[in-house]
């Protein structure tokens, strides 16, 4: 990093709607179901089927699960990401000015961009706030990013970090954290990593994030010396009727619970912060698929959100990327 060079770090979510009613929640779904990264259908096919079907059914059936978990400063999501955003910043204070960005609403990522490059950004790096990359996630910040450099003459160097989940120390505090909560894990009451899914065709195509899901969760129950037989990995939030990743999430929880197991434990490394599917998705609708089956006891390991040592990684994740390239 040059001596009084200007950097900003960015710091990308995905987004959430403004309000926990069905309005916002349409606009939001609609800004993010229209990414061809996320849904690359062709428009001829999908854009009927999202605005004629999608939207006005699910808009507020969502908007009333938003409800459910909504904080007084706005969605889990974006309480959260500002709140780890300002403890990173503090930690890094005098060294690089950091912002929150969003994918899909509030502060735009297109807008956080080119403010900056407005404000005489020399250097920007930009950090996707999933752990393990996929093209439905931190490819579509890339072409945030990428809209707006397209549309100036000058833009700052670029510093783009594709995944984190490999970066010494992330794997080892999440089994920390998992630690804490001072429980045994075996085949009868096992810890099960549940990341969020995406399609089969994606995989195909070559998005890593299967594999990165997989290195996460055996990194992690290697760190806790657990056996095979301790620790699941499945796949929540599918969509659409085309075959995502498996195993399913709800159909894991279903067979565990008929076969007998009474306890799991669960967590989701796939989200730097709580969010609808989080709080809502498995603390909820998933703990009632286990119980209705036979199990008795659930546990959702909340995600990393705005504690000290999330900041503290992230903070020297980013001065490390900076050093690299002095």
């Amino acid at each position: 990093m040059a001596h009084n060079e200007k950097v900003t770090v960015i710091l990308v979510n995905l987004g959430t709607p403004d309000k926990p009613d069905a309005a916002s929640v349409r606009a939001f779904l609609n800004r993010f179901l229209s990414d061809k990264r996320v849904v690359s259908l062709p428009d001829v096919l999908w854009q009927p089927l999202l605005k004629g079907i999608i939207l006005p059914l699910r808009s507020p059936r969502v908007a009333k699960l938003y409800q459910k978990i909504w904080l007084e400063g706005g969605s889990p999501l974006q309480v959260y990401s500002e709140r780890l955003v300002a403890k990173v910043s503090q930690l890094v204070q005098g060294k690089v000015q950091v912002k929150l960005a969003m994918s899909y609403s509030q502060p735009l990522i297109d807008d956080v961009v080119q403010k900056e490059i407005d404000n005489g950004c020399e250097k920007l790096l930009v950090l996707p706030l999933y752990p393990q990359y996929s093209v439905s996630t931190s490819a579509s910040v890339f072409d945030g990013c990428a809209r707006v450099f397209k549309k100036n003459f000058s833009i700052p160097s670029f510093e783009f970090i594709r995944q984190y989940y490999d970066f010494p120390g992330y794997c080892q505090m999440l089994a920390e954290r998992i630690k804490s909560r001072g429980v045994t894990y075996s085949s009868e009451h096992p810890l099960v990593f549940s990341f969020h899914g995406i399609p089969v065709r994606y995989e195909k195509k070559g998005d890593p994030y299967p594999r990165q899901c997989e290195a996460t969760a055996h990194t992690v129950a290697q760190l806790l010396g657990l056996d095979s037989a301790s620790y699941k990995l499945s796949y929540q939030s599918r969509f659409g009727k085309e075959p995502w990743l498996q195993p399913y999430t709800d159909q894991l929880l279903t067979s565990l619970a008929k076969e007998g197991v009474k306890s799991v434990d669960i967590l989701s490394p796939a989200f730097a912060v709580d969010c609808l599917e989080t709080l809502e998705e498995i603390s909820r609708e998933l703990k009632d698929v286990f119980i209705e089956n036979g199990g008795e006891q659930f546990y959702y390991h909340p995600a990393l959100n705005d504690g000290d040592d999330h900041a503290q990684l992230l903070a020297q994740l980013i001065l490390e990327r900076l050093e690299e390239h002095c």
